[in-house]
């Protein structure tokens, strides 16, 4: 596993997502399960967990905080998010109070005193530009709850609004060969004011796995069969925006720029990890040979100038126009 800066901070260049932990989104998980995939992934050298209040109502939050009982917390990055927690909801969760409680709520359920990362969690623009968030985020630093602050965004507009505030150390975005915008630009920005980048949704919601058929069906309570046309949240967050049946036809027409020696899910990590900016990229996990085999991406060669150029102009020609949420 190799490492990259996140401010004074070396985390694992592949972390783990921890949003299908909470068994509310991605179909059910056994509490066994998810213990069995952070044991994986952190034996495998993974060091950044990436989770949310929200996952589960706390339920991805509690079984990491059981996992850390049993691991070196000093030797983990602990990044959570706040803002779309169900009680007592928008628009009183952006209120300080609401903050500090949230916050707080977090690191109990973790079982930490302090969070190495928390970041707002898709909040509305205008929320973004209300300074009473940010200071109350500033003000939790200060007290030493949270050691850095950040924002997940869903969108490039969204991202350059977080970049006028001072001490920003992070923004959370979605990134992958069907989702790309955020290189034209966004990218090379963030990197020349030290905000690490972290990419969530490497693998479009497992189409670029590359095993899933026109047959292929999800669970009631999985957002890849409740939102597939943004039904509950942002398109984006599902399938990159393009679509399950567009995904399959896309997927079909990338398979032959995967390079020798690569699967198409290792193409999709490696293409992540191979821009400049990008910090730490959180693929989540279902059982543990998925979560070591996300880990392993980190030891691929990175691809050839060749490759990228042609992936670049795939999503040009060919995924772009699919593409529907904000990009």
């Amino acid at each position: 596993m190799k490492f990259r800066s996140l401010g004074s901070t070396n985390v694992s260049e592949v972390g783990l997502g921890c949003w299908q932990l909470g068994g509310d989104q991605w179909g059910d998980v056994a509490d066994s399960d998810a213990l069995a995939v952070l044991r994986a992934s952190v034996a495998a050298g993974v060091t950044f967990l990436d989770t949310a209040d929200v996952y589960g109502a706390g339920r991805s939050e509690e079984l990491i905080g059981r996992f850390l009982k049993e691991s070196p917390r000093d030797k983990l990055f602990i990044a959570s998010k706040f803002g779309r927690f169900p009680r007592p909801g928008w628009p009183t969760n952006f209120d300080p109070k609401t903050i500090r409680e949230h916050t707080e709520n977090s690191l109990k359920r973790l079982g930490t005193d302090r969070l190495d990362l928390t970041q707002l969690h898709c909040l509305p623009m205008e929320q973004l530009k209300r300074a009473e968030v940010w200071e109350t985020m500033r003000t939790l630093q200060k007290e030493g709850k949270i050691l850095r602050f950040g924002a997940s965004v869903e969108s490039v507009a969204e991202a350059e609004e977080c970049l006028k505030q001072p001490g920003l150390a992070s923004l959370q975005i979605i990134f992958n060969i069907f989702r790309q915008t955020p290189a034209f630009g966004l990218l090379d920005q963030c990197r020349k004011q030290n905000v690490a980048i972290i990419v969530r949704l490497p693998l479009a919601s497992g189409l670029l796995a590359g095993k899933y058929t026109p047959a292929t069906t999800f669970a009631p309570n999985d957002h890849r069969s409740f939102n597939r046309n943004g039904e509950k949240f942002n398109v984006g967050e599902t399938f990159a925006g393009v679509g399950f049946e567009k995904g399959l036809e896309l997927v079909e027409k990338l398979k032959p720029l995967v390079p020798a020696g690569y699967t198409l899910p290792q193409l999709a990590l490696r293409w992540c990890l191979d821009h400049p900016a990008v910090t730490v990229i959180i693929p989540g996990a279902r059982n543990r040979s998925q979560a070591e085999a996300n880990a392993a991406a980190s030891d691929l060669p990175p691809l050839s100038a060749e490759s990228l150029a042609k992936l670049r102009e795939f999503f040009i020609k060919e995924v772009k126009p699919a593409v529907r949420g904000p990009d």
